[in-house]
């Protein structure tokens, strides 16, 4: 069971044996604000705590006691929400160094990845390809793109760099993909 598992089995009334109501709301949303021939499409939110309902008695064995619950809202309200930074919906947000970064640890192009309202890349170490996974597969590489921009050399002049160009291409000290490897700047024209 992973973390969140955990923090969402603590933060459920349910888990505590009690019933619990109105958690959850659907709503009926345009499908296409733009296009109001699409229809309407359910769209659940989540309701305040003050708008739940738990009941008075234990509905079946709880999992988690009552004490435990109520220490853990209490640490969860202490903290307060999140840090998130400024977040932007997916199609605003702009990854720098997309397609650029490569994995030093196989040499394989690493992903854009949003993580906690911030740019960085990430490298799976092939866990998307057929294969079946080895028991020697590295753990998975993050970083963040704030921690690689600071490292970089300054830009050079509009027109010097190219993607198809294997001097210019990488920034010094990457790697350049494995052997074999087909990136987005490899892919036949």
């Amino acid at each position: 069971m992973d973390a969140g598992a955990v923090t969402t089995i603590l933060a459920n009334p349910r888990y505590t044996g009690r019933q619990v109501w109105n958690r959850q709301r659907t709503d009926k949303d345009l499908a296409d604000p733009a296009d109001v021939r699409l229809g309407h499409k359910d769209v659940q939110w989540w309701n305040l705590p003050d708008g739940r309902v738990i009941s008075k008695r234990p509905a079946h064995p709880a999992l988690v006691s009552e004490a435990d619950f109520v220490a853990v809202q209490d640490v969860s309200a202490a903290r307060g929400p999140a840090p998130r930074g400024e977040v932007s919906p997916p199609d605003r947000r702009r990854y720098l160094l997309a397609g650029i970064i490569v994995c030093g640890t196989c040499g394989r192009r690493m992903e854009s990845a949003w993580s906690n309202g911030r740019a960085a890349y990430r490298c799976r170490h092939g866990r998307t390809t057929a294969s079946a996974p080895s028991l020697e597969r590295p753990k998975n590489a993050y970083v963040r793109e704030d921690r690689i921009l600071p490292h970089l050399p300054a830009p050079a002049p509009a027109g010097r760099i190219s993607r198809r160009d294997p001097e210019t291409a990488y920034p010094p000290g990457n790697r350049r993909p494995a052997p074999g490897h087909r990136g987005r700047d490899q892919l036949p024209a």
